[in-house]
């Protein structure tokens, strides 16, 4: 699997990126009627009638329509959208939160799927598939020895609730191949990754999205760090691009005293609709901390705004994106779908924390690299903030809007000036590729390990850094990793944790190092 260097940027970015176009989806999904005019309805409708009767050459009319409607969305604002059938099913699964499969979590190694691991307690799991297995076949459908494309490998896993499917299944690890019949059930996809203790009186939470399951997954972790007695409570929306804005309005209700203002919105006409927190809450005294970046994005700028506005707790961390419009969506016969800004949003103090979009699509979304060049991910002092968008909260705290939340304690990157693709390169899946690779050429020597034992195998070494440096040339990302050598290393050893261990695993020994979280726990 090589990867292109002079696509670094963009393959970086581009994980970010699309976190922020699902956090699109903040507001109610919906269908809402356009208001067009008569003649201009029929103008599009006659016009693409004469191409379909009468163009000379065979023309995909459908195609034709979807560059249009791409076309006028063009002119509205960047969260103004058109979404193919195939991206919208793949982009509301992932908001619903759950799926039909087989429950693993793989990728194509060496052109065979490679199963990192399966997911706890459910199909593959039950069945017996293990961590380093290659899926030969899916009942009779060849799976290795060519490129599949992920959306053919899906469909061929993928089916009905109760659905048997045979993989046939080689174990490197035993040099032996099985057949294994597993029947397909629903799989939950999380978001939220965590829900532990970072010591005896601090809860730790981190929420990847808002989906239609987020308050729920919430709520069961706070109960549960609440049972072990903790005061305070750290929520990590870092890299959160956001999702739907009731399930972050209902984890602000859990903190916020009754009738305290959560959100407002405003629409073209003025209609202005508040949320206020209600009675409900189970936290709304200990202390309450947001950890936010520049990827933090729509749902999870509400749930800070309203922490911050309300003098609540505290915002830790660097300015988040700045996206203060509400979506609803429109839904086409064919699976595609529309989403239109409808409102802006404001924080209770009034005010709304999108950032400028005037210059189009592109420079909108290349805005985050104007925050390198300024320095502004390294130095607060160079965060530009608009006077004329200066706000007072009730405690006369100054907080300002016109592009993000601007936190209260401000954390730099951990990573060198310079090197701002080293952060952002270790968060993203090449790292896991990198250790299930080391993992396939000894997993035996890993899988009898206790973890107080692989702590120490792991610390006693820089191999595993030093061969990801040479990974990452082989695979043509000249990224020079030894300035940040003890950053690396974290993320390495942690990753291999939670591919032997699970999650928890991983979290525990990346927040132990965690600049952020340091802030916090000397805050408090």
């Amino acid at each position: 699997m090589k990867y292109d260097t002079k696509y670094l940027p963009i393959l970086i970015g581009g994980i970010f990126a699309l976190g922020i176009f699902i956090g699109s989806l903040s507001n109610a999904t919906q269908t809402h009627g356009f208001l067009v005019k008569k003649n201009t309805k029929e103008k599009l409708d006659k016009l693409i009638d004469f191409i379909d009767s009468e163009y000379v050459d065979d023309v995909n009319t459908d195609s034709i329509v979807n560059l249009t409607v791409d076309n006028i969305l063009a002119h509205l604002d960047p969260h103004s959208v058109y979404i193919p059938p195939s991206e919208q099913s793949e982009i509301a699964e992932t908001m619903k939160g759950d799926f039909v499969g087989i429950g693993i979590n793989f990728y194509m190694y060496k052109d065979s799927v490679a199963v990192i691991n399966p997911v706890k307690n459910g199909p593959s799991a039950k069945a017996g598939i293990k961590a380093g297995d290659r899926i030969l076949y899916a009942d009779k459908t060849k799976l290795f020895g060519r490129k599949l494309p992920n959306d053919s490998l899906f469909a061929a896993l993928k089916g009905e609730a109760g659905s048997q499917i045979e993989l046939t299944v080689y174990r490197k690890s035993e040099r032996k191949k099985m057949k294994l019949t597993i029947k397909r059930d629903v799989i939950p996809l999380k978001s939220v990754d965590v829900a532990l203790l970072l010591n005896k009186t601090t809860g730790y939470i981190k929420i990847n999205r808002f989906a239609e399951t987020t308050f729920d997954e919430f709520k069961t972790g706070l109960t549960n760090l609440k049972k072990q007695g903790i005061k305070s409570l750290v929520i990590d929306v870092r890299d959160n691009g956001g999702g739907y804005m009731e399930e972050a309005i209902a984890i602000a209700d859990e903190f916020l005293k009754d009738k305290q203002l959560i959100v407002f919105t405003k629409s073209k006409n003025g209609v202005i609709e508040k949320t206020f927190a209600t009675k409900q809450g189970v936290f709304e005294n200990g202390n309450v901390s947001i950890l936010i970046n520049e990827n933090s994005a729509s749902a999870s700028e509400i749930l800070a705004g309203a922490i911050q506005d309300n003098d609540r707790g505290t915002i830790v961390g660097r300015r988040s994106f700045g996206k203060g419009l509400v979506q609803r969506e429109m839904d086409f016969n064919d699976g595609s779908a529309v989403r239109l800004t409808i409102a802006r949003y404001y924080t209770p103090t009034g005010r709304s924390i999108q950032k400028p979009y005037s210059k189009g699509n592109e420079a909108y979304f290349k805005e985050s690299d104007s925050r390198f060049l300024h320095g502004e991910l390294y130095k607060k002092d160079s965060i530009k903030v608009v006077d004329s968008l200066k706000f007072k909260t009730k405690k006369g705290k100054i907080v300002y809007g016109g592009g993000g939340i601007v936190p209260d304690v401000f954390v730099p990157l951990e990573a060198e000036h310079g090197a701002e693709n080293v952060s952002y390169l270790l968060q993203s899946g090449i790292v896991g590729h990198f250790v299930f690779e080391q993992l396939d050429k000894n997993r035996n020597g890993f899988s009898k390990l206790t973890f107080e034992q692989f702590l120490n195998k792991i610390n006693a070494t820089d191999l595993y850094f030093y061969d990801f440096q040479k990974y990452l040339t082989q695979n043509g990302l000249f990224v020079k990793l030894g300035h940040n050598k003890a950053l690396v290393k974290r993320y390495i050893n942690a990753e291999f944790a939670r591919q032997l261990y699970g999650d928890k695993y991983y979290y525990e020994m990346v927040l132990k190092e965690d600049a952020m979280v340091k802030a916090v726990l000397k805050g408090i």
